[in-house]
């Protein structure tokens, strides 16, 4: 009864619901069972915060191990996160059309500005990235997603290809995430360049399209996936020297998916709405709700 009678309490207990309407996975008939208030209410009042967002707050500057990663949803929204690993909070956060090197540059030069000391940035490897880290942090260390490398590796090869040329790479790509010693990353490398010497005449095949007048590699998913492996090389094994430095993305694939599937349950939101419906929902995680 109090709660009622007092305004400030009776808006932190409204507030409540907010949160739980975002963060967990309550729909309307369960928020009005608990709350009290009716649907429409309830409606009017989420209504009023989806209207504005919170800000970010940068929350640690010392040697920041990054993890930095996109996601897509519908309508041309794509959301990229800069993820503190060490302390589990997204220092900064851009919601654009797609990953584009001129935002990430911009948003990795706020972070500098800001005082973030970067001790590692891991990612998938977008170029557009890899350019703007190069930038902006030339001398930061950059650790390839291994399992990223390993998924687009089976993409690409399929899980069962026919040739056995290919079939040997899938097996190599498929060590990537368990090379947890010097030892086993030396031999997976010896084991990668036998192969490629043994390949590399099959892997380069080309052949003459006399309609565009161009050549083109005849196995273009081996290929691809090679070059893919080969130039990754350089920043794969850096997690080797510093535990600290995380070797995979997942952490952010995984916060991705509980994502999406709290904007699942509320889909209907209105674009900017759905922004904001974002944004609430990352201020949340950052705080512990």
């Amino acid at each position: 009864m109090f709660s009622r009678t007092n305004p400030e309490v009776a808006l932190r207990n409204q507030f409540v619901w907010f949160e739980k309407w975002i963060s967990e996975r309550q729909v309307y008939k369960y928020l009005v069972r608990d709350s009290g208030l009716s649907q429409s209410s309830i409606q009017r009042l989420f209504r009023h915060y989806l209207e504005q967002a919170p800000e970010v707050l940068i929350r640690s500057k010392v040697k920041a191990h990054l993890l930095i990663d996109a996601t897509y949803f519908p309508n041309d929204l794509c959301l990229v996160l800069y993820y503190d690993h060490d302390i589990r909070y997204t220092q900064l956060y851009r919601m654009t059309d797609q990953e584009r090197y001129e935002q990430m540059r911009e948003d990795l030069e706020n972070l500098k500005v800001l005082g973030v000391d970067v001790a590692s940035i891991t990612c998938d490897g977008h170029k557009a990235l890899l350019k703007a880290i190069r930038k902006v942090y030339p001398k930061v260390l950059i650790q390839r997603c291994l399992v990223h490398i390993k998924r687009q590796s089976q993409i690409w090869l399929t899980m069962c290809p026919k040739a056995p040329v290919a079939q040997e790479l899938l097996r190599l790509s498929n060590r990537i995430t368990h090379l947890k010693t010097y030892e086993q990353s030396n031999q997976w490398l010896a084991d990668l360049y036998h192969w490629h010497e043994r390949s590399k005449v099959y892997i380069n095949e080309k052949a003459f399209n006399p309609d565009t007048g161009r050549f083109w590699y005849r196995h273009k998913m081996l290929h691809q996936t090679t070059s893919l492996i080969i130039k990754a090389i350089p920043n794969m094994f850096h997690y080797l020297d510093d535990p600290q430095i995380p070797y995979t993305t997942n952490r952010l694939e995984s916060f991705f998916g509980h994502l999406k599937e709290k904007l699942k349950i509320h889909r209907g939101l209105r674009p900017q709405a759905k922004r904001n419906f974002v944004k609430w929902y990352l201020h949340f995680k950052n705080n512990g709700k």
